[in-house]
């Protein structure tokens, strides 16, 4: 659905919408906020322009309406423009003596530390292209150094993915370049970005806005930073895990002692402190904004009475030790005093919305009523800006604990087995008088400016008619309204992007190239792989199918061997690495990155096989081929339509 329409442009604020921007209280400390953003910047990007192939991965020039002193535009929560413009600061900055960060160029940060024999870097950005600027940035400011050592604090992509900017395959391999992460890192890695991958990144494009136009009517922030890179990413495993807190080592010179924080912020991840240095970094579990419990892209649902116990342990071991800290998004917090104090505050936060949304669970009320309930923090929280709702928010964050606990049923059998979307839709049409009465009712709800109501009946038109343009467009106009009232970034971005969609149609992304973590996929992950793109419809036979995949396993050893197998529409798995291939009706030979491609396109299988990348080694091939035509592509997911 395209449309050139000029009225198919962003709105003005409405009159509701500025009302209720001008009404919000922002009562922050500015100077000690900017005052921190901005210390110690030492040297800025010389373009703020970071390419690949002549287009651009990331430039900062996208966000120069927020540099000024202008005042909140009426299209925008004064918070999150607050926000918008601390993110807005950017360069290469001193932390504390001989640790420097790279800020505002991706929207994760990289640590410099000088090390004994070169760098020891904490979390390589998301691209390859932003790392390797930001890596040339500190050695043209700084004196180069080479890269011996980096840590992943955690398992999400904006903190590894960039790794091949600032370092090689090689150099690890040879052990030139030494890569610690926390326990279950490679695992969380790829089983996040494979598995789910598709529809999260469908859904990251709502929540961080990278399509939108920037500016005052669009994408201004992303919480966290500004927005995500639109570069290239890669995963290269870690030479070392870290298993239990208290460890300490000797990283080139460098002392840590690590606190593992696994199912905080993510499922792997672990915070770490400079006796040396009196530093202390809390990875991504505390950052200048309330974060989320569950991400609106979609992912597992955080722990937030064991994300609190961890800031309070760290707290107990390192608190009164600490001079500064910093993580891996934001600006450091300075001096013992303010870091404990962000960090008792930062604890508290995650504990509250645990244990006020469980005991309002206990008197029975639904995640809809608590989240109705618990809709503001309480006033200890409202004067430091650093919990508030700039990326997560109370609301959703509250219905994910109601969720960890109690899963999506919330007792009432009335909900327990509902129409899905399009057929409810029909009903509700239809009940309601039809598309012209909900299309009445509707307009009178957007004048008087209830907008979630707008948007709540008019989903039932837009799914019983995807064409119906007046649903369409009213139901973009009230989206947009809720965007500019959204002090979360990410329901900012979401409404903006509904808004756009119904006004432009779905954004066809295609199906791109294999995903970036085929080199961190393990031969059972690659299984999966598989199972979770098979239509039995389209192979409704038994099969035993046996991948040798080459490259896999012990270098010294002849690769890996896994059988997949085939029955009752289901896969099943057997790892026969060390064994006989068995009874199979085909063995292939392939190596890991021919394989992923082949399940990604099915359709490139004979070039493969032409060009000896694959084997049949044994069996019927086309047992193989016709099992990979069943494997589902998805190019594209319907999100506001049907």
């Amino acid at each position: 659905m395209t449309d050139a329409d000029p009225t198919l442009e962003p709105k003005p604020a409405s009159d509701v919408t500025r009302r209720r921007n001008s009404a919000a209280v922002i009562d922050f400390d500015d100077d000690t906020d900017f005052a921190a953003a901005s210390r110690g910047l030492i040297a800025q990007h010389a373009t703020g322009r970071i390419e690949k192939n002549g287009r651009p991965v990331w430039d900062v020039a996208h966000h120069d309406f927020l540099r000024t002193d202008d005042p909140a535009p009426d299209t925008s929560h004064p918070g999150l423009w607050r926000q918008g413009k601390l993110n807005a600061i950017h360069g290469l900055f001193e932390v504390s003596d001989g640790v420097w960060q790279a800020r505002g160029y991706d929207i994760s940060n990289i640590t410099f530390i000088a090390a004994d024999n070169g760098w020891l870097i904490i979390d390589p950005l998301t691209s390859e292209e932003c790392a390797r600027e930001c890596l040339e940035l500190a050695n043209s400011t700084l004196g180069a150094r080479p890269v011996t050592a980096v840590i992943y604090t955690h398992s999400h992509l904006d903190h590894f993915g960039g790794m091949l900017g600032v370092t090689t395959r090689e150099a690890v391999d040879n052990g030139d370049v030494r890569v610690i992460a926390p326990e279950g890192f490679m695992h969380e890695a790829v089983a996040e970005n494979i598995l789910c991958g598709p529809i999260m990144g469908r859904r990251s494009m709502y929540q961080f806005g990278p399509l939108l136009p920037f500016g005052p009517r669009g994408q201004v922030d992303a919480g966290l930073g500004k927005t995500v890179p639109m570069g290239t990413s890669g995963l290269v495993p870690p030479t070392e895990l870290i298993h239990e807190t208290g460890t300490e080592l000797d990283v080139d010179g460098v002392r840590i002692v690590f606190q593992n924080t696994p199912d905080a912020e993510a499922p792997s991840e672990m915070n770490f402190f400079f006796p040396d240095h009196r530093l202390l970094c809390m990875a991504e579990n505390c950052t200048h904004t309330l974060h989320n419990l569950y991400p609106i892209r979609g992912a597992q649902v955080r722990d937030p009475l064991s994300w609190s116990k961890y800031i309070h342990e760290a707290m107990q071991m390192w608190g009164s030790h600490t001079d500064t800290m910093f993580a891996s998004h934001h600006w450091p917090r300075f001096g013992g005093d303010d870091v404990r104090a962000f960090l008792t505050l930062q604890r508290d936060v995650y504990r509250w919305m645990h244990d006020q949304t469980l005991r309002l669970a206990n008197h029975g009320y639904t995640p809809d009523e608590i989240a109705a309930t618990l809709t503001e923090l309480p006033e200890h929280f409202t004067k430091q800006s650093h919990v508030q709702g700039y990326y997560g928010t109370v609301s959703h964050n509250v219905r994910s604990v109601y969720n960890r606990y109690l899963g999506w049923y919330d007792g009432n059998p009335a909900n327990l087995h509902p129409h899905p979307p399009v057929e409810a839709a029909h009903r509700y049409v239809e009940m309601m008088g039809g598309a012209d009465n909900v299309m009445r009712g509707a307009q009178r709800a957007f004048d008087e400016g209830d907008y979630r109501w707008v948007v709540e009946v008019l989903k039932h038109v837009i799914f019983d008619d995807a064409e119906h343009r007046e649903a369409r467009r009213l139901s973009a106009d009230a989206m947009e309204q809720l965007g500019y009232q959204s002090e979360s970034s990410t329901w900012r971005n979401a409404y903006l992007m509904g808004a756009f969609e119904l006004r432009h149609g779905t954004i066809q992304l295609g199906r791109g190239g294999p995903p970036a973590m085929l080199n961190g996929m393990t031969g059972e992950q690659l299984v999966e792989l598989m199972g979770v793109r098979f239509d039995p419809s389209r192979f409704p036979q038994t099969a035993a199918i046996v991948w040798h995949i080459t490259d896999l396993g012990d270098p010294a050893g002849d690769g890996e061997l896994h059988r997949l197998g085939v029955e009752n529409s289901t896969i099943h798995h057997d790892d026969l690495t060390g064994h006989d291939a068995g009874a199979a009706d085909v063995v292939i030979e392939v190596d890991r990155a021919t394989l992923v491609d082949v399940v990604i396109a099915p359709e490139r299988w004979s070039d493969h096989v032409d060009s000896g990348k694959i084997a049949v080694v044994a069996g019927d091939g086309g047992v193989a081929q016709s099992f990979l035509a069943a494997l589902d592509n998805f190019d594209s997911a319907n999100l506001v339509e049907p």
